[in-house]
């Protein structure tokens, strides 16, 4: 059986943080907004802090915690890989990281012909909370 391919990865550093934001906020998400600039920023809440509707999918899970996009965002994404990392400074946004001296940050990379069958699906929003 061929290996599906995980759509969202997380490096370490981004790990470590998902980490200790889970020990002080208990279930958290992640909502992969599709502002421009910085309002295209992978946004973490706790799963109580934002309503997920008909038009939010699951793009990936990274450490336990699911990576959600609208549909329009997911149609736009389905060609790249998500790799979740965070870079130093606070955004200044409402993530649950904000004031912690880093911030989340996603890199892209497009996929390859070969990788695109095994790629996993992007599911329905599994309402949080």
């Amino acid at each position: 059986m061929t290996e599906t391919l995980p759509r969202v990865q997380a490096t370490e550093a981004a790990r470590a943080l998902i980490d200790a934001l889970r020990r002080e906020h208990g279930e958290i998400l992640f909502y992969q907004s599709h502002g421009c600039c910085a309002g295209s920023a992978p946004m973490c809440f706790t799963v109580k802090e934002l309503r997920l509707n008909e038009n939010d999918r699951v793009l990936g899970e990274v450490a336990g915690v699911p990576v959600y996009a609208s549909l329009a965002q997911c149609d736009y994404l389905a060609g790249l890989e998500m790799t979740l990392d965070v870079a130093p400074g606070n955004s200044g946004s409402f993530g649950l990281e904000d004031g912690s001296g880093q911030h989340f940050v996603a890199r892209w990379r497009i996929w390859v012909d070969d990788e695109v069958p095994r790629l996993a699906p992007i599911g329905p929003a599994m309402p949080a909370g």
